[in-house]
């Protein structure tokens, strides 16, 4: 007998259960009773302290600090020596956890990717596994529900609430990181990722400028603490201000803009509608005058061998989604203008029909000052005055088909009469007309 079931013994299908999603503190309204239950322990005493902890390394308002005289941060308000750690390890978030591991748009010599474990997870914006998952639901559930980070949440929502506050495990949407699973270097800094933040992210800055030129309280105030809030708040923007500023020059249907004022405050990641476009894409901006750092660098390290097989989409599927969307604007401020009647509403004459009738009743045509040209009757009296051929020549048409004087038999009309017509338009010949030129064609294409 057949391992396979017969035809004629019919299969008994057992009904999917449906397992009962548990519940969930964020399932419930945040009132005061609960309000401390909602927030993220782990994160919320980091975003809430370090910036009170700058302001008090800035002297705003715990007054000035007595930094060595010796210190390059004994006045605050210049730039400190080392500034780099801000850019460093801002730009190696962008670098590493965004374009290449997040993205793929790249890829990087083992050496060169140990190098960005190590000074990416000093911004301290969590693992690059945990980091990764919720960016790659950013793209596939874009201004939904699923979206970590969802833009129509709020702006505030956006830009860090959304970590103040526990992620419900029920909505949040899915993503594929099996290739991150399988990397063990990747499953290392998660399982150590404490470790790993404290030290790059606190640590060694501090240790940096203690030893580097003796400010242990500068190297922590400001290198480490101030950097944290530049570093952080710089990524945020990408979250929310790039879906709030700007324009859609790629697709309009979800909120990522594009936007110099973004790319500024987030070193180069404000070109957010491209980038959600070809997420895959290793550049943000395209234009070589916008601002992209991030770009220029793995550019640069390409030619050292660090980094290699930069993606980049097609340029002509970009071209086209740039044109479609120049066609949809285009198409919007054509709307808002009068085309006249649309052919298809207008009534429809036989072509012996009108004839017949200028022909019987040729007086009755011209009383009602009717001109047929190209298969469309047109009602020119309010036109009579201001043709500029005179009264007298428009008169002669009346009643009469003049789809081969129109096209160049006593003169060849413009795109402007063209247009004015269309707004004249009365009726429809079935069958259409004499003679329709190239340029009408064009022009009726475009009504």
């Amino acid at each position: 007998m057949s391992a396979f079931t017969s035809p004629s013994q019919p299969v008994k299908v057992e009904p999917r259960k449906k397992t009962k999603k548990k519940w969930h503190i964020r399932d419930d309204p945040i009132t005061w009773q609960n309000w401390y239950k909602h927030l993220n322990w782990l994160h919320t005493p980091v975003l809430v302290s370090t910036p009170c902890i700058a302001i008090y390394g800035l002297g705003i308002t715990a007054g000035s600090l007595p930094f060595s005289p010796h210190s390059k941060f004994s006045k605050p308000f210049e730039k400190p020596a080392d500034e780099h750690q801000h850019h460093i390890m801002d730009l190696h978030i962008f670098i590493g956890y965004h374009r290449l591991w997040a993205h793929r748009s790249y890829k990087a010599s083992r050496p060169f990717e140990i190098f960005l474990i190590f000074i990416s997870s000093g911004a301290v914006e969590g693992s690059i596994r945990w980091w990764c998952r919720d960016h790659r639901a950013h793209h596939r559930w874009t201004d939904t529900e699923r979206d970590p980070y969802d833009a129509q949440k709020g702006l505030f929502y956006s830009h860090f609430g959304w970590m103040m506050l526990k992620q419900n495990p029920n909505k949040i949407g899915r993503a594929d990181i099996s290739d991150l699973n399988a990397d063990p270097l990747i499953m290392l800094q998660n399982k150590y990722y404490g470790v790993f933040a404290v030290v790059m992210g606190f640590i060694l800055p501090t240790v940096v400028a203690g030893l580097g030129w003796g400010d242990w309280r500068g190297g922590f105030f400001f290198a480490a603490i101030s950097r944290l809030v530049f570093v952080h708040h710089a990524t945020f923007c990408v979250n929310s201000i790039a879906h709030y500023l700007g324009d859609t020059p790629f697709d309009d249907r979800h909120s990522p803009r594009d936007h110099f004022i973004t790319a500024i405050l987030s070193l180069g990641e404000g070109y957010h509608n491209f980038h959600h476009e070809f997420p895959m894409d290793y550049r943000n901006a395209i234009k070589f005058y916008q601002y992209d750092p991030t770009k220029w660098l793995i550019k640069l390290l390409s030619y050292f061998g660090l980094t290699k097989h930069l993606k980049k989409f097609p340029e002509n599927e970009i071209k086209k989604c740039h044109l479609i969307m120049k066609q949809k604007k285009l198409d919007d401020e054509k709307a808002k203008l009068d085309w006249g009647t649309p052919l298809n509403q207008l009534p429809i004459y036989t072509y012996e029909e009108l004839t017949h009738m200028f022909k019987s009743d040729e007086e009755n045509a011209k009383k009602n000052n009717w001109i047929c040209i190209e298969g469309i009757i047109h009602d020119v009296t309010g036109f009579m005055e201001d043709h500029p051929g005179g009264k007298l020549l428009l008169a002669t048409a009346l009643g009469k088909d003049m789809t081969t004087a129109f096209n160049g038999g006593i003169y060849d009309h413009s795109n402007a009469a063209r247009n004015l017509m269309s707004t004249l338009r009365i009726g429809v010949i079935a069958g259409g007309g004499e003679v329709i030129s190239r340029k009408t064609k064009q022009h009726n294409n475009l009504n």
